[in-house]
């Protein structure tokens, strides 16, 4: 017999069994992910993936400066 669980989510017992997918204390129908991820995803054209690299490196060498800067 599988150990019984209650969810977090909607306080139901489940029983927890190897391989379930999710989290440990979720039911399996709180453990589903969620639809809304595929929907707030798109797609970047190349401009748009230009730009976010652009503004990373910008960020990085920022912070690089701020960090290993020598005090004059």
């Amino acid at each position: 017999m599988f150990p019984v669980k209650i969810c977090t989510i909607c306080s139901e017992e489940f029983e927890l069994k190897p391989d379930k997918p999710g989290y440990a204390n979720r039911c399996p129908e709180c453990s589903t992910p969620e639809q809304t991820d595929a929907i707030t995803k798109r797609r970047m054209d190349a401009d748009e993936r230009k730009t976010v690299t652009e503004a990373n490196e910008a960020r990085r060498q920022a912070i690089r400066d701020l960090l290993y800067r020598k005090d004059r």
